[in-house]
């Protein structure tokens, strides 16, 4: 297993260094070994895609897979774009296995920040660790995201009440379980930084998975959405093998809790098409992201 820099080191160069805008630099989350069981990996942490890796958009996709250290990479706007108080962390899919790292990570980081948002990639560990809870690690890793980026707001020129989170398909369950399991820690505290509150202040789905039943008629039992869970923003195309219902569900229980939620159902798509452009209208849903964003007052006139 591959070791990153201390945690210390790495929160000290983080205060220290002086970074330009348009250089991310990437820390460790955990100040030692992450919770939870440790897993045999097939290797060190490298892009599984290989010569003949599936395409989306005519484009490669990298598929980082054996991933042991998880760590956040900070991308902010470029000094002479428009910046905005918002941070937005990314959890890409990859259904526990992989993440999708350039597809459904560094090219939604580029995004976010021509709209002016702080970018906060997430590298959660892959593959799941726990078999009957598969989200388990990856939400422990995002619920330190969460706590990291919250404590560290002021120094990082970010509001703490305006942290959210998007993920795509798997990343989108480990989004959406963050927001509906804010109540519950799912590790011990390591730190300080574990008093700050885990809950997201808003959650971007992307054709989001495994919140359903296996008959599709309701979310699972520990989604649970209550009037504290926050506003949603959820994309999906009908015709994706990943029900379409994962995001139904969610926005029907949202709606029962008085929670704000805007749904973008496209009538084709399929999954895993991130945010490339294609002839696709569900490919344009970051336009109609960005306009909900506005609404809600996060990127200013």
């Amino acid at each position: 297993m591959r070791r990153g820099i201390g945690f210390g080191g790495a929160l000290l160069l983080a205060l220290v260094a002086v970074v330009r805008a348009d250089e991310p630099e990437t820390m460790p989350i955990w100040p030692d070994r992450p919770p939870g069981p440790e897993v045999t990996l097939e290797g060190e942490e490298r892009d599984t895609s290989g010569p003949d890796g599936g395409r989306v958009a005519g484009r490669t996709v990298i598929r980082l897979g054996d991933v042991a250290t998880p760590t956040l990479t900070i991308y902010r706007p470029a000094a002479d774009a428009p910046r905005t108080d918002v941070a937005v962390i990314i959890c890409p899919g990859g259904g526990h296995r992989i993440l999708a790292w350039d597809l459904e990570g560094t090219e939604v980081a580029e995004w976010l920040n021509r709209i002016g948002v702080t970018a906060i990639l997430l590298k959660y560990r892959v593959p799941a660790r726990n078999p009957q809870r598969l989200y388990e690690s990856a939400v422990q890793d995002a619920q330190r995201a969460v706590r990291i980026v919250r404590s560290r707001a002021s120094d990082w020129g970010l509001s703490p009440d305006k942290i959210g989170i998007l993920g795509f398909s798997a990343g989108a369950q480990t989004a959406a379980m963050t927001c509906v399991m804010h109540r519950e820690a799912l590790y011990d505290a390591k730190d300080v930084i574990d008093e700050q509150s885990p809950r997201p202040d808003f959650a971007i789905l992307v054709y989001a998975a495994w919140l359903i039943t296996d008959d599709q008629r309701s979310l699972l039992p520990e989604v649970k959405v209550d009037e504290q869970t926050p506003p949603m923003f959820l994309a999906h195309a009908y015709d994706d093998p990943v029900r379409v219902e994962n995001s139904l569900l969610l926005t029907l229980a949202l709606k029962r809790a008085g929670v704000p939620a805007d749904l973008h159902v496209y009538a084709t798509g399929g999954h895993g098409f991130g945010l490339r452009p294609t002839d696709e209208p569900c490919s344009r849903w970051p336009e109609a992201c960005t306009a909900w964003m506005r609404r809600r007052g996060l990127l200013g006139e």
